[in-house]
């Protein structure tokens, strides 16, 4: 059954892609779709093909994936029709193991090669069965923590003599991307990049502590617009980046700022400490793939969006903050009681950072789940939050948006 011809909650989630300098090659979309009769079970065979051909997704292909590839899972009923109004050049069609290579499905795999598009195969296996799709495949993806380390070398060297790129899934920390890299594969994908890499002493390198101690200063107490200009004088980058923000057309001024303290009136004590942890966390994470940042970011926005739509309207600010400092210890590679130490935030949000419960908790584990496609686990986390499940796909895609507009705005090419 398609989703366009029942009423339907759609939820879409991106898992990103890396190559091997740890640059955004492309996403994984994640779908589900939940049927509002309890007894139709169309979610199982529902794909991503159906709701981008639905209508139902808020956002373009290309917004959603940020000018990145499109890795889209196929069911077994996919037809290369199915596929013709997607561009070629950005989407990598994913056929599971699972499903057999009958001659049918060959004919269809082979349509849409003639055509121009790329085929991966997920979760693939060196099994006999799946060998038919070799001849047709671009990626294969590969489970990496389940494979002998004696087989990742070998796997990764026989499928680049057929011409083959190799994905390594499921990488979940920095050593194994290491070894993803050094045994050839071409693309990895997991949550590695989210995770700090551990000094011994667990201390902050000082370039960053330098940074974290603005922060602290910023946030320990109501700073009057004066001393808000005297911190980011210190910093030139910082003063560029604030008129830079503040003139852009987000704000749509009729006239153009100059002046560091007419700027900080115009956004307000609460949207300058948004915007100051937002170009802190930039100039921090030079040294990490930009997808970290963009999952802050992400996070940040959801949280203050979702705000309204639990209660929480008074605290979207907070919420914010949270998102924004959910991945700090990737950032400065230290812990995060460690970190938390050092900063003046919230206590509600050090406690939800630290993984202790309490209502901003359960909107940060509804969004990881979000983000991850957990997607049972994301509707308890709804239930508890009395959130209206509907809301979140656009909470999601409008965050993306946002997020993608005002990365744009940060980076350094964009200075003349």
């Amino acid at each position: 059954m398609s989703v366009r011809s029942v009423s339907a909650t759609v939820f879409v989630a991106r898992q990103p892609i890396f190559d091997c300098a740890k640059r955004s090659f492309g996403y994984e979309l994640l779908c589900r779709y939940k049927p509002e009769s309890e007894g139709d079970t169309s979610d199982a065979t529902t794909s991503m093909l159906d709701v981008l051909a639905s209508g139902l997704l808020p956002t373009g292909l290309d917004e959603l994936m940020g000018g990145k590839q499109a890795f889209i899972s196929c069911t077994r009923e996919f037809q290369a029709e199915d596929v013709a109004v997607l561009p070629s050049e950005r989407v990598i069609l994913e056929i599971h193991e699972s499903i057999k290579p009958d001659e049918e499905l060959l004919n269809t795999c082979r349509k849409l090669k003639a055509a121009g598009y790329r085929l991966a195969l997920d979760d693939f296996a060196m099994a006999e069965s799946g060998r038919p799709f070799l001849d047709l495949a671009d990626i294969v993806k590969v489970d990496f923590p389940t494979m002998p380390p004696g087989e990742r070398t070998k796997t990764a060297r026989d499928l680049a003599a057929r011409g083959i790129h190799v994905l390594a899934g499921k990488v979940e920390s920095a050593k194994a991307f290491d070894e993803a890299v050094a045994s050839g594969y071409s693309y990895v994908q997991g949550c590695f990049f989210v995770k700090p890499a551990f000094r011994a002493t667990d201390e902050i390198a000082g370039n960053k502590l330098s940074r974290l101690r603005m922060l602290d200063e910023l946030y320990r107490t109501e700073l009057s617009y004066d001393r808000l200009e005297e911190i980011i004088k210190q910093d030139v980058s910082l003063t560029y980046d604030l008129l830079r923000f503040i003139n852009s057309v987000q704000f749509g001024l009729m006239y153009k700022v100059t002046s560091i303290k007419h700027a900080l009136v115009l956004l307000g004590p609460k949207e300058v400490k948004k915007w100051f942890a937002l170009v802190t966390l930039r100039s921090m994470g030079t040294d990490k793939p930009s997808e970290l940042l963009l999952r802050c970011m992400t996070r940040a926005k959801m949280g203050e969006l979702m705000a309204p739509l639990v209660g929480l309207s008074s605290h979207a600010s907070e919420l914010f903050l949270m998102g924004m400092f959910s991945v700090i210890d990737a950032m400065l590679n230290a812990s995060m009681p460690t970190i938390m130490a050092k900063l003046p935030l919230d206590d509600q949000i050090k406690r939800a950072l630290l993984g202790q419960p309490n209502p901003y908790r359960t909107v940060f584990d509804a969004i990881v789940c979000y983000e991850k496609g957990e997607w049972d686990k994301f509707l308890s986390h709804a239930a508890a939050l009395h959130l209206d499940e509907h809301r979140m796909l656009a909470v999601y895609t409008d965050s993306l948006r946002w997020t993608g507009e005002a990365f744009a705005l940060m980076q350094p090419s964009a200075k003349s």
